[in-house]
């Protein structure tokens, strides 16, 4: 019996160390899982801030032609209801309310240049604005018939 009952005592030490082993194991695997957890944490974060920071500072005019920024919307809005038919950057920069120190009057200048590329606006002037009007419908040549004047006889 004495050799059973050390079979077993040493079946049970080699199982307490086996257990002993792999909860160091799991301590630095469980390390290893936070510290990777927290760097897709801070991916995450970024992601979202830079794409937040990107959709801010690009215009978002989609392809046929609707005005998805705010910004763009408030620019077009003070032409339509501006007193004079022209604006300066400047006096977008009023009309909306912002700052006209050079970083504001130049951001707000980017974006009239932008509207100029996409035809809602038109500068007759070198920084002067003023809202495109519409095109207007390309009339096809008048087809006549033949010369019938008086000074030709028919033969």
């Amino acid at each position: 019996m004495q050799s059973i009952l050390d079979l077993l005592t040493e079946r049970q030490a080699v199982t307490a160390e086996a257990i002993t082993t792999l909860r160091e194991q799991i301590g630095k695997l469980t390390d290893e899982l936070r510290a990777v957890e927290t760097d897709l944490a801070d991916l995450v974060t970024t992601r979202t801030t830079l794409t937040r920071l990107i959709s801010m500072s690009t215009p978002q005019i989609s392809d046929d032609g609707h005005l998805d920024n705010t910004v763009y919307q408030q620019i077009i809005a003070a032409f339509q209801t501006g007193t004079g038919t022209t604006m300066r950057a400047k006096d977008v920069c009023h009309a909306l309310g912002i700052g006209t120190e050079p970083k504001d009057t130049e951001g707000v200048r980017a974006k009239l240049k932008r509207l100029v590329k996409r035809q809602i606006l038109t500068e007759p002037e070198a920084g002067l604005f003023t809202l495109a009007t519409p095109a207007e419908p390309t009339r096809a040549p008048t087809t006549s018939a033949p010369d019938s004047s008086p000074n030709m006889k028919p033969t």
